[in-house]
């Protein structure tokens, strides 16, 4: 293969953004015949993603980042959002790659454009590939199950003529090639229940039949029965590559420092395996009736806590960042801070790679986003799933019935990203008896969590499955080159 350039374009986020930079790394440290563009869209300023982008620059010449010239959608309709922003990208995205095959033309040196790699989101750029005369890669972000279930339902509707919102509210069971046991209705992913949302959603699974592979950030031996169910060639080539995680510390900045080092006081104060951490992703965040609850659930379970409370955004409006209560007290329980002040920590942001590594934590309340379950798998950390929005009561189905890694607080949870904190509020004695569970969790099913951190790792290694699927992608990559 001659030297190959490659264009990523991520979906805005700090979620999506960092493991599709980690896989974009371990592709240019495996052949030094590749390089990277990427191509960033922006909604808005954000210090952490600038700072993380900067480092990743500084660290690897073969990895650079262009900033797309910002086209923002209205912020007030969060169901289109991200479509709109995208469909709204794609010039610019012609531009720019335009720019780069001037480059290569005019130097014998540059290497030559060899292909997009998409995140889910992005499938509109696949035409601008196509202009190019370029292949199309997708990579999800999310689990090899999760990608069955979106070509399970794109078929069910568009070849059995089934209307998937049918089952809003439903008692069905699904069974479907890419799952061992059948699928609550109830814990499908809202989007697909909803009747404004749905055909985008079958669109991206349309969509990602034209490509050339899809990159997961999986491991076969956590999803062997779902990656299996791949194998009847009537979808793309699939490759899991992972657990693509950001372990590192790009971007770090001197009061992220300060407030790690007082997280990792606290901890180091603490005794083994006994603090249960608590925190709902990078766009998780409760109103103040539930955060209330929560609270007294907590005080009641009698465990140590490290709890990342983040502040919802204003009603009605999107926001991708939530923010940290200036004063926690004003939504917390009277009295709640004197009573755990010797159990219990409450902190903003979370440096959740450092919380998850460290022996004192012994177990993990989570919102159940594709990254999260795969670092609590690193870590070996058992989950109590509280999914929220997007694909998460699937990964929370997937987490406890198909691996039985977890316990649950309430699997079928719903509050969209864009709610406006007036979601279903899950009592104190729910969250008491789930913290409960997840505390004293027996010691079979810790070793069974903890046999597959060890197959995650060995995944990565030389000659493990996640290095040969790696190595698959690049020569089909060689193999599609124009």
């Amino acid at each position: 293969m001659k030297k190959a350039e490659l264009v990523f374009i991520p979906t805005p986020g700090i979620s999506h953004l960092l493991s599709t930079v980690e896989v974009a790394k371990l592709l240019v440290d495996r052949d030094e015949r590749l390089s990277i563009t990427f191509l960033i869209m922006k909604l808005s300023s954000d210090p952490k993603i600038d700072r993380f982008i900067n480092s990743v620059s500084t660290a690897c010449n073969r990895i650079r980042f262009i900033d797309l010239p910002k086209d923002e959608p209205d912020p007030n309709q969060p169901n289109m959002f991200f479509f709109s922003l995208i469909e709204a990208q794609k010039h610019h995205v012609k531009d720019e790659v335009s720019k780069l095959v001037c480059q290569s033309e005019s130097s014998p040196d540059s290497p030559t454009l060899s292909g997009f790699v998409l995140d889910m989101f992005c499938t509109p750029m696949i035409d601008v590939a196509n202009e190019f005369g370029v292949p199309s890669y997708i990579f999800l972000t999310s689990g090899a199950a999760s990608l069955g279930l979106q070509f399970y339902v794109q078929a069910l509707h568009d070849e059995q003529k089934v209307d998937p919102t049918e089952f809003k509210g439903s008692d069905a069971e699904l069974v479907m090639p890419c799952l061992a046991n059948p699928l609550p209705a109830k814990v499908l992913p809202s989007p697909m229940l909803n009747k404004e949302r749905l055909p985008f959603f079958l669109g991206l699974a349309r969509r990602f039949r034209e490509t050339k592979g899809i990159i997961i950030n999986t491991f076969e031996e956590l999803e062997s029965h779902a990656i299996d169910s791949f194998s009847k060639g009537n979808t793309p080539p699939v490759y899991p590559v992972g657990p693509v995680l950001n372990l590192n510390r790009d971007g770090d900045r001197d009061e992220e420092s300060d407030k790690r080092k007082d997280i990792k006081q606290w901890l180091d104060d603490q005794p083994l395996s006994s603090v249960v951490y608590l925190c709902f992703g990078s766009m998780g965040s409760f109103g103040v009736d539930q955060v209330k609850e929560i609270a007294c659930g907590l005080e009641q379970s009698g465990h140590r806590f490290l709890w990342s409370l983040r502040k919802p955004p204003p009603k009605g409006k999107m926001e991708l960042h939530p923010s940290d209560y200036s004063n926690p007290r004003d939504v917390l329980p009277e009295g709640f801070f004197d009573r755990t002040a010797n159990i219990g920590k409450i902190i903003g942001w979370a440096p959740q790679t450092d919380i998850l590594a460290h022996p004192s934590v012994g177990g993990f309340v989570s919102h159940c986003g594709w990254n999260s379950i795969l670092e609590s798998i690193w870590f070996g950390v058992p989950i109590a799933a509280w999914p929220l929005y997007a694909e998460q009561q699937f990964n929370a189905f997937m987490l406890i019935v198909e691996l039985g890694f977890g316990v649950e607080i309430k699997m079928d949870y719903k509050s969209e990203f864009h709610s406006d904190g007036n979601e279903n509020v899950i009592s104190a004695g729910e969250i008491e008896r789930g913290v409960r569970c997840l505390m004293e969790l027996c010691d079979e099913k810790r070793e069974k969590l903890k046999e597959m951190s060890g197959k995650g790792r060995k995944a990565l290694e030389i000659g493990g499955s996640s290095f040969t699927w790696l190595g698959r992608f690049i020569q089909d990559l060689a193999y599609h080159l124009p």
